[in-house]
């Protein structure tokens, strides 16, 4: 099976040595993302600014991929403060519609470039 490298500029660039996504069959594996401004690379400001630019860049991966948030079956977000969970279900509800993927919400001790939130997925197309 092939895997062909997604990206797309409506989503930040890697800065790291990893893919936007990876496309493998019909599975896309998209990298985590934080709330980076795909423009200038700067963090926007407060949590529910971040985890809407989180949601933001994985819907413009999962569109260069070919697909949507809709075609995700698996979500894995991180937080550096859990008491933020119930926020980070008000903001997922503007991007998922039931069946909801899966999903792991984790607590971590800090995420890159002083992120308070990550977001990664993996989309079945077709």
């Amino acid at each position: 099976m092939s895997k062909t490298i997604i990206a797309t500029p409506n989503a930040p660039a890697a800065i790291g040595t990893y893919s936007q996504a990876v496309k493998a069959g019909d599975t896309v594996y998209m990298s985590g993302q934080i709330g980076l401004d795909p423009a200038s690379m700067q963090m926007v400001e407060g949590f529910e600014a971040q985890t809407v630019r989180v949601f933001e860049n994985l819907k413009a991966v999962a569109e260069a991929a070919g697909g949507s948030l809709g075609d995700a079956v698996k979500l894995n977000i991180y937080l550096t403060d859990l008491a933020n969970f119930a926020k980070v279900n008000e903001v997922m509800a503007r991007y998922f519609a039931e069946p909801f993927p899966a999903r792991a919400a984790v607590g971590v001790k800090e995420l890159p470039r002083g992120a308070l939130v990550e977001a990664d997925a993996i989309l079945v197309l077709g």
